[in-house]
């Protein structure tokens, strides 16, 4: 008789030794505590396990454990052509996917030497649906956290809201949340007729519901008191692990790479940059995070006003418009290293590309993730807080684990 081979045979070692605690129980100080956190339990924001040390309620150390939604990105971009990747690029933060499609084909489209080629009417374009999906991103990350710190009805208005959004880009792409709209060159297809018109009602109905989300949710007192003095980021701290977007400029520094790096038509339209002031706390605490998230909402909504207004006046469509006009048959940049960011919903995005030249598929491609910075600081923010805050703290990263574990 044949032997049977298993594939898999489970032991009850195979966990530990695959990933093993920072911690052991013989490293502890009397009263102290390992408990485990996730990557099932909900306020981890899906698949995060966090291994925390506690002395009573109070946490002497987190250590977060990364790989349970790996995306193997990278592995997919060195194996596929750069026009094939789109589609895994918007797996990565999938609430934003298309701020990380505008990254990422910005930097092929300068490899190639072809950004100044581009019609204003696909810059415009791209900014408008970039910017509709950082409204969708930051109601996610606002309504959950909120959920989190056991507010309900705020989590339904925010998804209520979102989809009014995503119907929006789902009309214009076809695709709900994973768009592949945003092509190496130009788009994959013109705004649908009346898109402006539709995109116009919806600005004007969520105006007032902004103010609303102000008064019931960043104005609430119980809000205030479960967030101000919380999970307090100081800006140095920011900087020196790399926190950028919401994270870094809820620590009071002004930095958007929209502004700092002036890429696509951004230059030529007006908004501004909030950051955090200690309003009701302390600056960098978890309550000026959240609420720089709201007031970007608004100047996002700023900006889509005055892209609807160039793209129904100087860039209005006309018939000999063709948004694949640039797109190129093949794409083989010269032989380089080459690093290209953008300002996502969660911070700066960039991709390292290397290239030898002679193929279309690059040697490497690395993804630099703004949640997995973001993330990284857990540890100096928590240590000291009560572990009701944990959670608290956790929220305000606003993480997406497909993003940090590429």
């Amino acid at each position: 008789m044949a032997t049977q081979t298993f594939q898999y045979e489970y032991s009850p070692g195979h966990f530990r030794a695959s990933e093993p605690n920072v911690y052991r129980p013989e490293m502890l100080n009397e009263g102290e505590m390992i408990l485990n956190m996730g990557p099932q339990h909900p306020s981890t924001h899906g698949v995060l396990r966090l291994e925390v040390v506690t002395d009573g309620e109070i946490i002497v150390d987190v250590v977060p454990h990364l790989g349970y939604l790996h995306r193997c990105f990278e592995k997919h971009a060195q194996k596929l052509p750069f026009n094939q990747t789109i589609p895994f690029v918007d797996r990565l933060d999938y609430l934003a996917a298309m701020n990380a499609e505008h990254a990422f084909v910005m930097g092929v489209e300068r490899m190639l030497g072809i950004q100044h080629d581009i019609p204003k009417r696909t810059e415009y374009i791209r900014v408008l649906v970039a910017e509709l999906n950082r409204i969708a991103a930051h109601f996610v990350g606002i309504g959950t956290y909120a959920l989190d710190i056991g507010a309900y009805t705020p989590f339904l208005w925010l998804m209520r809201d979102r989809e009014h959004i995503q119907r929006l880009l789902e009309w214009v792409s076809g695709a709900r949340m994973l768009y592949n709209y945003i092509w190496v060159g130009g788009l994959f297809y013109d705004l649908p007729v009346g898109f402006e018109e539709r995109c116009r009602e919806f600005v004007q109905y969520l105006k007032p519901k902004l103010v609303e989300l102000q008064e019931l949710v960043i104005e609430n007192e119980i809000f205030v008191k479960r967030t101000a003095n919380v999970g307090v980021l100081p800006l140095p701290v920011a900087i020196n692990y790399g926190c950028t977007g919401p994270m870094l400029r809820g620590s009071g520094l002004r930095y958007d790479l929209r502004r700092v790096d002036a890429y696509s038509v951004y230059p030529e339209l007006d908004f501004d940059i909030p950051i955090g002031e200690g309003i009701m706390g302390t600056v960098g605490d978890c309550w000026d995070r959240n609420n720089v998230r709201v007031q970007e909402c608004h100047q996002s909504i700023r900006i889509v006003e005055q892209c609807l207004d160039k793209l129904t006046t100087d860039y209005r469509r006309t018939r000999d418009y063709d948004p694949q006009a640039v797109v190129p048959k093949k794409i083989r940049p010269k032989a380089m290293d080459f690093y290209a960011r953008a300002e996502s919903a969660k911070g700066e995005l960039g991709f390292f590309f290397r290239t030898d030249g002679r193929s279309d598929v690059p040697v490497r491609c690395k993804a630099r993730s703004c949640s997995f910075h973001n993330l990284s600081v857990i540890s100096e923010i928590t240590k000291g807080a009560m572990l009701a805050d944990l959670v608290a703290v956790i929220g305000s990263i606003d993480v997406v684990m497909g993003e940090v574990d590429r």
